[in-house]
């Protein structure tokens, strides 16, 4: 079974820089793509960032321009660079892989905070 490791979840004043890392351990299908999204509290669960193996990226409007995804495809790493961040980007943050074949597999969420 596929694991998740996700990392950089923390406290942060606003305005603050915050980065999300989110190891995939081996699998027996490749990576297709790499995202996080996030779940506030009362809210569902909503995209933040995705990238595809290629390299094309995808963002949830209230984080363009603040945010960047990128990844290492040796590996299996995705990243979320959080700048200007705001109270309102609080929540806990998924990362989420998605394979040429099978299910897709989820990490069990790391907590960002912003205090205003």
């Amino acid at each position: 079974q596929v694991q998740l490791v996700e990392s950089g979840g923390d406290l942060v004043q606003a305005g603050g820089s915050l980065r999300l890392s989110c190891a995939a351990s081996a699998s027996t299908f490749s990576i297709n793509a790499m995202g996080w999204y996030r779940q506030a509290p009362g809210k569902e669960r909503e995209l933040v960032a995705r990238i595809t193996s290629a390299g094309a990226t995808n963002y949830g409007d209230s984080v363009k321009g603040r945010f960047t995804i990128s990844r290492d495809n040796a590996k299996n790493t995705v990243y979320l660079q959080m700048n200007s961040l705001k109270p309102e980007d609080t929540g806990v943050y998924y990362c989420n892989v998605v394979y040429w074949r099978g299910l897709p597999s989820w990490g069990q969420g790391t907590q960002v905070t912003v205090s205003s």
